[in-house]
Parts: C-alpha cells; structure tokens; sequence
C-alpha cells in the first residue's frame, strides 16, 4: 500500500461511523475521500439547507467542516481510537452557494492527545470551485467505545 492510501480496515471504520452519524445522513452528506491525513465531504444543494436569501446556511456549512476534519485526524491514527472535537473555529469568507458544497479536513499536526486540522469549504458549480469558508479545529483522541 502507498503512503497516499487508508488501509481497507481504516476505510471501513471510518465509513461505518460516518454511516452511524444521524446527521450527516439528515443532511444528505456523502464521505467522498478518505487520504492519510485528509477526508473530504460533499453535500448536495437542497432548499431545506438554505438561510433565508438562499445560500446554503453557516450551520450546514459547518455541519460538513467538522466531521471533515475529523475523519482526517482518524486516519492517522490507531484501531480502537476515534476523536471527539474539542473546538473549531469557521470564517465564512463569501457566499456559500452551488451545486454542493465540498468540506475538505487536513491535518496540520497529529498529536498523542490533540489533533489539529485545517479545513475548508468549496461551494461547486460544474467544474468550477469557490472557496466560501475556512476553519481551524482541535481534536483528542480517545478510545472506541
């Protein structure tokens, strides 16, 4: 397996709890790409996800930064561990607006306790991308229940 790839066992960890988080499937979000280090989350334009001048809300962007950011900090770490966000920061920068908005979480630095990514979110029209928000987001690690 390259450096660029989460093993197979990873991958279905990371799903299955993706697939447990009632949320995410409320919203319609899709986990779209799982890297060491990286997790990305699609989630498609509906009008139940607006604010009142029809872009997408500040919490339905937030709602796909978080989770993005910590499935990136699950991959780097070992079976048995997950995270719990401890906080996160998100600067709304322009209108979130498309045809999904796309959340991608980066680890900047993988601690033993606390974890901290990167994120940020695209609003995407066709082949073009937008970058409507940017964030900060700390984790810990704790174990599986």
């Amino acid at each position: 397996m390259s450096n660029n790839q989460v093993d197979v066992k990873t991958q279905q960890r990371i799903r299955a709890s993706f697939d447990a988080q009632g949320l995410m499937s409320h919203l319609g979000a899709k986990l779209t790409v799982l890297k060491p280090g990286e997790a990305r989350i699609e989630l498609p334009y509906r009008e139940e996800l607006t604010q009142h001048m029809g872009y997408f809300h500040a919490g339905a962007t937030s709602s796909i930064a978080d989770p993005a950011g910590g499935f990136a900090g699950v991959t780097l770490f070992p079976k048995g561990s997950t995270v719990l966000t401890v906080e996160f920061k998100i600067n709304l920068i322009a209108p979130a607006q498309g045809d999904y908005l796309e959340a991608v979480g980066k680890v900047v630095r993988s601690g033993r306790t606390l974890t901290v990514c990167g994120l940020e979110v695209f609003g995407v029209v066709g082949n073009e991308k937008t970058l409507v928000a940017v964030g900060q987001q700390t984790l810990i690690r704790v174990q599986e229940p």
